[in-house]
């Protein structure tokens, strides 16, 4: 089961779309700006794995809070991006076609647009329509209980809130491990969906 996923998610991922009509701008990193954080962690501090997750993520196109918690008994993924950042729309089409293949029975992949202007986010996704993820807009507070500095940074957390996996940065090279270590989260049916 474990092989068959990992087979067809990297199938999957190898025919992602191009990222066409993003927005191109620097690529380099920006900072995330400074918020109260409301944990006894230091604000700037990553939480550990096997830790449970910080639950607020951020607010919805609507304006609602999107909460870890909201999802629980369902893995997420979440990943912190941003506009102007190159590696970020090379992940998200990746992010959305793991989606796709899995089903949101089975998975939730929330894409935090981290500390953008809200009309810059606003415009990125008229520009991306066909991205299948659940977007969420952070100010700069969901970034601090995750300690990220950088985009792109991904998270995985398990059914029951916990942390399990955490990768900073993007490269091709990451996308198997990721899927590896996506597997054993899944039940055999989100396998058999994925499977090519």
């Amino acid at each position: 089961m474990g092989r068959a996923l990992v087979a067809g998610l990297m199938l999957a991922f190898a025919g992602a779309p191009a990222w066409a009509q993003a927005p191109t701008a620097a690529t380099s990193v920006r900072a995330v700006s400074a918020t109260p954080a409301t944990t006894a962690r230091p604000a700037s501090a990553a939480p550990a794995l096997g830790e449970p997750a910080p639950d607020f993520l951020g607010l919805d196109r609507r304006g609602q809070p999107v909460k870890v918690s909201d999802y629980r008994g369902t893995p997420v993924v979440i990943s912190f991006w941003a506009g102007w950042c190159a590696p970020c729309r090379r992940e998200l089409p990746m992010l959305s076609t793991l989606q796709r293949s899995v089903g949101r029975e089975h998975l939730q992949v929330i894409a935090v647009n981290l500390n953008e202007p809200k009309r810059d986010y606003e415009d990125f996704l008229r520009l991306n329509p066909s991205l299948d993820l659940n977007f969420v807009r952070d100010p700069g507070s969901a970034a601090r209980y995750y300690g990220v500095r950088t985009v792109p940074n991904l998270f995985v957390v398990d059914r029951d809130g916990t942390l399990v996996q955490a990768h900073r940065g993007y490269s091709p090279e990451k996308i198997e491990q990721f899927v590896r270590e996506l597997a054993p989260l899944l039940p055999p049916q989100a396998a058999r969906k994925a499977a090519p």
